[in-house]
């Protein structure tokens, strides 16, 4: 849990609010959910941190938080708007050359989820492609690992004989 503000500043909650769903909110989207409460505390959890950094972050706290949108909407089985906010964060981190490794991988399995999920299966292939590759590349462990848990979730392409 983020360290509690000392301070009374409307930033400062914001900003612990916004970490702290975030963090549940992700817990939550490496768990295999079987139980329609934890989808919809993830839901919950996802949009309540979109939110508030919606009024604290900058552009790469948002882009975070549609990224967190999407999966947890894929999860959710909300496939048109998971790949609506899949999209929109997938171009961001393509257009940014300083996205670090770890991330391009999070943004490929994330997408993937969500395309599958809205049955857009070129574009589910082809972002589990993308990430399995990227995710090879890894040469941290902890950064494979941290990916590997969203990215064993993503249903693999299927492929006509």
């Amino acid at each position: 849990m983020p360290k509690t503000p000392e301070d009374t500043r409307l930033e400062s909650w914001h900003r612990f609010f916004a970490a702290y769903a975030n963090n549940e909110a992700w817990t939550l989207a490496e768990a295999p959910l079987s139980r329609m409460d934890d989808v919809l505390t993830l839901l919950n959890a996802a949009h309540a941190a979109a939110w508030h950094w919606q009024a604290v972050g900058n552009v790469l706290n948002h882009m975070r938080a549609l990224m967190l949108l999407a999966q947890a909407h894929a999860v959710a089985g909300l496939g048109q708007s998971a790949l609506l906010y899949a999209d929109e964060m997938r171009a961001y981190f393509l257009s940014e050359a300083s996205t670090p490794e770890w991330e391009q991988a999070f943004m490929h399995a994330v997408h993937a989820r969500a395309a599958h999920a809205a049955g857009e299966h070129a574009q589910h292939a082809s972002s589990y492609a993308s990430a399995e590759s990227v995710i090879r590349a890894l040469t941290n462990e902890n950064d494979r690992a941290m990916v590997s848990r969203i990215f064993e979730q993503v249903p693999r392409p299927w492929l006509p004989s």
